[in-house]
């Protein structure tokens, strides 16, 4: 039988005191643009719509592709295993906050996509206080993402649309980018390094598309939800902001606060750190925290975190045990024990308890870092791995002359 039948299977909802709204925003239509999903603080709503975990076709066709199984076998599959999903956060709510918010952008693994692959770890964030944008990145590791690109006159000329305001829209066309494999005999370095330059860059660019939409400058949303951006004027305060990732995202955190030192610390979720050139990790001055996962690590990658140890800045490093490298995206709570497991989506430990470790020790290090006055302290003890679920640094063996 499919996971369809269990129903306790499902994105476990936020526990912070905090409801959470969710919309899309992507500012120049092209490739080169900014595109992401805000996760915010929000006035809850009777009849607010909770939107799709996978809100299309496309995307299953990106995840088929990328795990090299038949598009039209795998929409099936994916459709009857996920397609009943819904993200824990109401779809365009109205903002609310009685406080500046903490901004973090969220950068995804490879693969993966902004809409609902992280959204456990997200809306977390959001209903604890903070504005997260979970960046989709356009450099061809997405499984799946779109851009748009101006139809012909001709195009245009045949549609014979009345003139709205939705006629940018109507001018426009949309064209789906997938993921990008390793050509055979391609070296893969060269690729990932020129990747992880470019999600970097584009998570500078969500942060300052951020920064003027709180100033009050206006935007214009190509993707046209009902959210009002202008609640979101002097709601953020930008002089706390943090960068966090999963994986392949976990190296975009290095090289982003590399980039930008408007990111004060950043968390990096089972990094994968080979994308990244020996160079950035001398330049790289903020705050770290490293959480790894029991059964991804190796010596090798572990060794070029250790590159960044300091004794004058704080980089600190756990390991949840019983975890696996997808303990931290949203699939490991939508597949029964079997399924999850002979994917590797799930570990030995609850799915629900990993991530809870996951997200209080996240929390405990933004509050000491971002100089937040929270009770985000309370779980500080978990930073230097003080739990019976929790390994102080790695539980890899790394030989000093590997360093």
């Amino acid at each position: 039988m499919g996971n369809c039948s269990n129903h306790h299977l499902g994105i476990p909802p936020a526990k912070g005191p905090h409801a959470v709204g969710c919309t899309d925003f992507m500012m120049d239509h092209t490739s080169k643009g900014s595109f992401f999903r805000l996760y915010y603080p929000c006035h809850e709503a009777e009849k607010a719509e909770k939107p799709d975990w996978i809100p299309c076709r496309e995307y299953f066709n990106g995840l088929a592709d990328f795990m090299k199984i038949n598009r039209s076998l795998s929409e099936r599959i994916f459709n009857y295993l996920f397609g009943s999903f819904k993200i824990p956060a109401h779809l365009d709510a109205p903002f609310k906050s009685n406080e500046k918010c903490p901004v973090v952008i969220f950068s995804h693994g490879l693969g993966a996509f902004r809409l609902t692959l992280y959204s456990a770890i997200c809306a977390e964030l959001a209903s604890q206080g903070f504005v997260v944008a979970s960046v989709e990145h356009r450099d061809q590791s997405a499984s799946a993402t779109f851009f748009f690109h101006e139809k012909s006159e001709s195009q245009t000329a045949n549609q014979d649309l009345p003139k709205t305001s939705d006629s940018v829209q109507n001018s426009l066309e949309s064209e789906w980018m997938y993921y990008r494999a390793l050509q055979h005999g391609e070296s893969e370095f060269p690729l990932r390094n020129k990747q992880v330059k470019q999600r970097a860059d584009e998570c500078i660019l969500a942060l300052d598309r951020l920064t003027e939409i709180n100033s009050g400058i206006a935007v214009q949303n190509v993707l046209q939800t009902q959210f009002d951006w202008t609640t979101l004027e002097n709601s953020m305060d930008l002089c706390r902001t943090a960068v966090i990732g999963h994986s392949f995202g976990g190296a975009t955190v290095i090289e982003s606060l590399c980039k930008e030192v408007k990111f004060k610390c950043g968390v990096a979720l089972d990094a994968w750190m080979a994308p990244l050139d020996d160079e950035t990790f001398p330049r790289v001055k903020q705050p770290i925290f490293f959480i790894n996962s029991e059964k991804f690590q190796w010596a090798g990658n572990i060794s070029r975190m250790k590159k960044l140890e300091s004794a004058v800045i704080q980089r600190k490093m756990i390991t949840i045990r019983g975890t696996v490298h997808q303990s931290f995206p949203d699939f490991t709570f939508l597949t029964g024990d079997w399924i999850g497991k002979l994917m590797k989506l799930k570990g030995e430990i609850d799915p629900e308890l990993a991530l809870d470790l996951c997200n209080k020790a996240t929390l405990a290090f933004l509050q000491r870092h971002l100089g937040l006055e929270k009770n985000f302290n309370q779980w500080d003890p978990l930073i230097d791995g003080q739990d019976d679920n929790l390994i102080q640094g790695t539980n890899v063996t790394v030989i000093q002359s590997s360093i």
